[in-house]
């Protein structure tokens, strides 16, 4: 059974991964999986009810979390009053610090003033600070509260206040760039609408969409989002598909044509019959795979979780080690425990627990805004670094829509002859083959002949008699295409080929502009119509004739040559080898077996949208790599100053608040970029 949570009131991200750390060890508990973006927690188990027991896990690590049902949860009423008192009580903190300067002359009314601005700008702090201590647990809140207790224990009440201060104004900036994150990530739930109108005998009612049965008639009026996947039955309007496909545009719908749920009806009132419940349609699917998303952690995830644990205690060993050692030389231990001090405020490890997992979810957004649904920050980092890419042809490469592309004579008889008869022979046969030299044939106005005792044969094609002569058309030895024969000779050969995607050639070579070293197309097709797009689209090499097991077999190569290989395919057929590339491509929502099989899906069913998906992914990789080290290289500056008493505990709390903030805009500005579809540059 399947459990979703959101823990309300959990904004510490070195909590949420040791409360994410212990669940996962808890007996009972399979795919545990938090995201410190969203607050969802989901967690496999066999009991029915879960909360409690979670709710006590999460109180043995951090207080003031309220564990909730996800469709029970809504904090944001509370959040906004809690900011507003917070902000009033920082603005009064900042006033008596300003007195407490000015009246430092004062020393009874310096200390007085510098105690009530601790107390208005960091109570929650020290309290906090206070319950940690109690649980053996060493964060910013201890060490927050250990530097300003030792601050005023040695005199410097103004630096105890400024300290305090400075923290308090960067949390509630740093909570601000991390709450306006996450609501621009809720709102990627925004193209699943809650409500429908359902249409009966002329009048409308408004329901839930989770409760419209299959098959109802539901009206969507202009402006509105559609609820349900469902086929226009009356009507014509534009539909903005953007929110799903990431291309702004309109398209024209009309009586027969397919909606997906989230698209917006641009024009008219349409009505329209629901062909998937709520649960099963486009949007709810496409916020559900980025939701679960935070399940398949990035390697840059999982190591920040490493680094926390070798990290912190590493960190206070050197603050021991600074605070002692000088001290047994020296004697002046108060200015040691200062030093020391500072060295462990300023070595927290916010700005990196925080910002790179918010990094992979915001490159995750930015990505689905743009039509590629991405599963998780393992597949983020797969397509940045691939240099291997593999298309099928059938459905990828190419449009599943099969043409006539040359007519060779090989007789007497012209070329509008040979069609002529072919499509005479094929009238009745409902063969692809057959309908595509049918509409040559009517396209080109071409008049047919009065066949008779037409038939097929079985594995080779058709037959028919034209004024006591026998007409074959089909497969024969010698020749690449479709042969009419008339009394087995041959006098024509029609070769028809699939028509190749009007955006394949130019994102192949897209691809190979952003550094690709092999594109490699692989089908089960025979050999001569796959070298023919293969050469027409600018591919690196060409392997037809293959079984699924073939294509595997493939790829595992491209992997060991290239180190990783993207396959970008469509089709239940497609499914064993996107499950074995390093990151499986599924083409559009159509087929469940693929997009279930596939790590990443481009909603929209266009090539178009995966150079951008490179893009993003790479910029997602760039944004995390540059708040790793920008993080380490001022935390390691400050530290060394701190040691050498040049960096004041002011400055120590600048480093911890101030870089944490500069790296959490780097995360979120991947998700509300107006590029979306261009590149981000680092």
């Amino acid at each position: 059974m399947k459990h979703e949570l959101i823990l309300e009131g959990l904004n510490c991200a070195h909590c949420a991964a040791q409360i994410e750390e212990k669940l996962k060890h808890t007996d009972g508990y399979d795919d545990v999986s938090f995201s410190f973006a969203t607050k969802a927690l989901t967690i496999e188990c066999a009991d029915s009810n879960i909360q409690a027991d979670v709710q006590s896990i999460v109180d043995s690590i951090e207080d003031g979390v309220t564990v909730k049902k996800a469709d029970e949860a809504s904090e944001e009423e509370e959040e906004e009053s809690a900011g507003k008192l917070k902000l009033i009580l920082l603005a009064g903190s900042v006033i008596l610090l300003i007195a407490a300067v000015i009246l430092r002359d004062i020393p009874w009314l310096n200390m007085t003033l510098s105690i009530l601005a601790v107390i208005a700008s960091g109570y929650e702090v020290v309290i906090e600070g206070v319950r940690s201590a109690f649980k053996l647990r060493l964060d910013e809140t201890t060490l927050m509260t250990v530097a300003v207790i030792a601050a005023m224990a040695l005199g410097e009440f103004t630096e105890a206040a400024a300290v305090t201060v400075l923290f308090g104004i960067g949390e509630l900036l740093e909570d601000r760039a991390v709450e306006k994150s996450r609501r621009d990530i809720r709102r990627l739930a925004d193209i699943r609408p809650d409500t429908a109108m359902i249409y009966d005998s002329g009048s409308t009612r408004e329901v839930q969409a989770k409760e419209v049965p299959l098959g109802t008639i539901i009206e969507i009026a202009p402006h509105t989002r559609v609820p349900l996947d469902c086929v226009v039955t009356q009507g014509s309007s534009t539909v903005d598909s953007s929110s799903l496909t990431g291309e702004s545009a309109p398209v024209d719908v009309a009586v027969g044509s397919q909606l997906l749920s989230g698209m917006l009806n641009n024009d008219r009132t349409i009505l329209a019959q629901t062909t998937q419940l709520y649960a099963d349609s486009a949007a709810t699917r496409i916020v559900r795979l980025v939701e679960d998303s935070a399940k398949n952690k990035g390697s840059g995830e999982k190591l920040i979780t490493r680094f926390a644990r070798v990290y912190t205690p590493s960190v206070i060993l050197l603050g021991v080690l600074i605070a002692v050692i000088p001290s047994l030389i020296t004697g002046d231990w108060a200015l040691w425990l200062k030093r020391a001090l500072v060295c462990l405020v300023a070595s927290c490890p916010c700005s990196i627990v925080i910002s790179v997992p918010l990094a992979y979810f915001a490159g995750i957004g930015a990505a689905s805004k743009a039509g590629v649904l991405i599963k998780g920050g393992r597949f983020v980092e797969n397509i940045a670094s691939a240099k291997s890419f593999c298309f099928d042809k059938t459905g990828t490469l190419t449009d599943n829509n099969i043409a006539v592309s040359e007519i060779k004579p090989l007789g007497d008889y012209s070329a509008e002859e040979i069609i002529s008869i072919a499509a005479s022979a094929e009238l009745h046969s409902a063969h692809p083959v057959a309908e595509a030299i049918r509409e040559y044939a009517e396209e080109h106005i071409i008049p047919l002949k009065e066949l008779t005792d037409r038939a097929e044969i079985p594995a080779v094609g058709v037959s028919a008699n034209y004024s006591g002569r026998l007409i074959t058309c089909g497969k024969a030895d010698g020749f690449d295409g479709i042969t009419v024969s008339i009394d087995g000779e041959p006098i024509g050969v029609i070769t028809v080929s699939e028509s190749v995607r009007p955006e394949a050639q130019s994102v192949i070579a897209e691809l190979k502009a952003l550094g690709a070293e092999d594109v490699t197309m692989l089908s089960g097709d025979r050999r001569e119509a796959c070298e023919r797009v293969g050469k027409k689209l600018g591919v690196t090499r060409v392997y037809s004739e293959l079984l699924p097991e073939d294509k595997v077999a493939r790829v595992e190569k491209l992997i060991d040559r290239y180190g990783g290989c993207c396959f970008v395919g469509d089709g239940i057929n497609d499914a064993p080898v996107l499950s074995r590339a390093s990151c499986g491509i599924a083409m559009g929502l159509g087929s469940e077996a693929a997009i279930e099989s596939a790590d990443t899906v481009l909603s929209g069913g266009s090539l178009s949208a995966l150079p951008r998906a490179v893009r993003l992914c790479r910029s997602t990789i760039g944004a995390v790599k540059v708040n790793i080290a920008f993080s380490l290289a001022v935390k390691a500056l400050v530290i060394a100053l701190a040691a050498f008493g040049i960096a004041p505990l002011w400055l120590a709390v600048l480093s911890d608040t101030g870089v944490c903030l500069l790296c959490v805009l780097n995360s979120v500005r991947l998700i509300r970029s107006k590029r979306g579809s261009q590149r981000i540059d680092i």
